[in-house]
């Protein structure tokens, strides 16, 4: 038995042999848990162990789940006191200082029907880039404290800027849930804790100090939501013992269009394949007026599209292929397809002739004097500072300032996105390879050079 401190039982533990399903003690648990209800008139949680899996039961609510471990006293207490106390979602007004428009509403309905009325505890929801899916989980989070459904909240990022970022909007929005960076402090105290994946993974697997007894910094129970922003497998593989750790609801988002995602992510979420909790694609958006539509604008490079023959070069680009250091053993190819373009030579005249482009027809800020915020997206780090050296070669006059580039390898690239984000300070053309791609909300970015084929459709959509 576990007992509150009133005395009353919080959850009885019914263990089993090792060589035993966990789950065989179900039934005998339950009769205890009758008695113990008429006893003390508090119906207690209901675990079942063979000492390596455990099975949790609030039968009051929802079916058995498997758990990695015991909750804390307080927060059985609180799983406990919240089957009177947590008020209905439907009657719960949406906070709409926070959100107002009609889908981010409509999402965080669903959800709470998904919660409350199916009883399942994941939800996915499918919104598209730009049309508000923070503020959603924030106003959602704000939904579920009012509510007495949620205590602490936990959002998931995969980059560092993005977990800046996340804070930043709960702080803008949500300011009494004191949000917590988890990267840059992870001993704070607070109602909403934002964190990477392998940070978070580092505060699972290690132990505190002597003085708190050794425990691990957050118990199974600590988080009643976990938001995962940009929700897709390759997190669910490298990350998922993050969530069978916590016992928690848990959200995820994602701007892939539904049709796209795989069908391992929607049974991650417990979903039928193709049928997410809620969808806002980017053809809704733009017949709505939230979004507008991209103007696409080809540049003819012929290298990049057919690859390069050398029986089909100048003189001097001849000369230029055969001072080329292609391998060990100095032998020069008669030919370099395009996909392996990029990876052997960056040629100059390609990179000139794009920004001649991206400066000439390119959208225009301060009144047309001034190209506006732009990201370039590069194939990896080595062709990103040939490119922003080709920018500096022909566009001297802005002294270095005005393109910079931002790679996972740029030290202090924090400082550099900070400054991305302000409309009037440099640099307005960040060069990137995957870091700026997915997640990153920037609303002054109005151009796009995509230096690289990209056939994912998470990154990039053809209008």
């Amino acid at each position: 038995m576990l007992w509150g401190e009133d005395g009353k039982p919080l959850a009885v533990v019914e263990a089993k042999r090792t060589q035993r399903d966990a789950r065989v003690g179900q039934q005998q648990a339950k009769l205890y848990a009758d008695c113990l209800e008429k006893q003390f008139n508090q119906r207690p949680l209901i675990y079942t162990t063979n000492g390596y899996e455990h099975w949790l039961w609030d039968d009051a609510q929802y079916p058995p789940r498997s758990v990695q471990g015991f909750h804390k006293r307080d927060e059985l207490q609180l799983m406990v006191q919240r089957r009177q106390t947590r008020k209905p979602l439907a009657a719960m007004p949406i906070n709409v200082a926070i959100v107002e428009r009609h889908y981010q509403q409509r999402a965080i309905r669903r959800i709470g029907e998904t919660f409350e009325q199916d009883r399942q505890r994941k939800a996915l929801v499918v919104m598209a880039t730009g049309a508000g899916k923070t503020r959603t989980v924030i106003a959602l989070a704000d939904l579920l404290m009012r509510a007495n459904w949620a205590k602490r909240v936990l959002f998931l990022a995969d980059r560092v800027a993005l977990v800046k970022q996340a804070v930043n909007s709960f702080k803008a929005h949500l300011t009494d849930a004191s949000p917590v960076n988890l990267v840059t402090d992870k001993l704070a105290q607070g109602r909403v804790y934002v964190s990477t994946y392998p940070t978070m993974m580092g505060l699972i697997n290690e132990a505190r100090d002597e003085k708190n007894g050794g425990l691990r910094r957050f118990g199974v129970g600590h988080f009643d939501l976990i938001v995962v922003d940009e929700a897709h497998r390759s997190i669910y593989q490298k990350y998922r013992a993050i969530f069978a750790y916590f016992d928690s609801l848990l959200v995820g988002l994602t701007a892939t269009p539904k049709d796209e995602i795989d069908r391992n992510t929607y049974s991650l979420f417990d979903l039928e394949s193709g049928v997410p909790t809620d969808a806002y694609g980017l053809e809704d958006a733009i017949a709505e007026g939230y979004l507008v539509p991209p103007r696409a604008v080809s540049v003819p490079l012929k290298f990049q599209r057919e690859g390069i023959q050398y029986a089909q070069l100048s003189e001097d680009e001849r000369e230029q292929w055969e001072a080329l250091d292609w391998d060990d053993e100095g032998s020069v190819p008669d030919e370099v397809n395009a996909e392996a373009v990029n990876k052997w030579l960056f040629n100059a005249d390609t990179v000139d002739k794009v920004f001649e482009v991206l400066m000439t027809r390119g959208h225009k800020v301060a009144g047309g004097d001034r190209l506006g915020k732009t990201i370039v997206f590069a194939k990896n780090n080595a062709h990103a500072e040939f490119i922003a050296e080709r920018f500096n070669i022909n566009y001297p006059h802005y002294a270095g300032q005005f393109a910079r580039v931002i790679t996972f390898k740029t030290e202090y690239a924090q400082t550099l996105i900070d400054d991305f984000y302000v409309k009037e300070k440099t640099p307005h053309i960040a060069v990137s390879v995957d870091m700026l791609d997915t997640g990153i909300d920037v609303p002054e970015v109005v151009n796009l050079v995509f230096f690289k084929i990209v056939r994912s459709k998470a990154k990039f959509c053809r209008w």
